[in-house]
């Protein structure tokens, strides 16, 4: 599901591109021990439409649909790649350490449920 959607345009002389920053919402389970339960997750789409003359020439989309259970540090990240106008063919070289860091969210969450 899509919770936040931010747009922006940028223009060359032959080329338009718009950009779609979207932050979702879905559900990821866990199997922890022997049991298995459902966490809130968030996590980041990119997508570029590439326009010539107003015509649709290409689109690129890139995801990582489950980085964290902390909608507010998403949100932050997905900022940071709209606010620096990030291309989907960058979006996991620019948020690889973050999301390699933001992994324990998950373990916290299912020591939280789990006592």
């Amino acid at each position: 599901m899509i919770v936040e959607n931010l747009v922006r345009t940028q223009k060359t002389e032959k080329m338009r591109y718009n950009y779609f920053y979207r932050l979702l919402k879905g559900k990821l389970s866990i199997t922890y021990g022997i049991d298995t339960t459902e966490v809130q997750s968030y996590g980041i789409e990119v997508e570029r439409q590439d326009f010539v003359e107003d015509k649709l020439v290409n689109i690129e989309r890139d995801c990582v649909k489950s980085i964290s259970t902390q909608r507010y540090k998403v949100h932050n990240l997905l900022k940071l790649l709209y606010d620096n106008c990030v291309s989907p063919v960058h979006l996991v070289d620019v948020l690889g350490e973050n999301i390699d860091d933001y992994i324990v969210d998950f373990d916290k969450e299912i020591k939280y449920i789990a006592y």
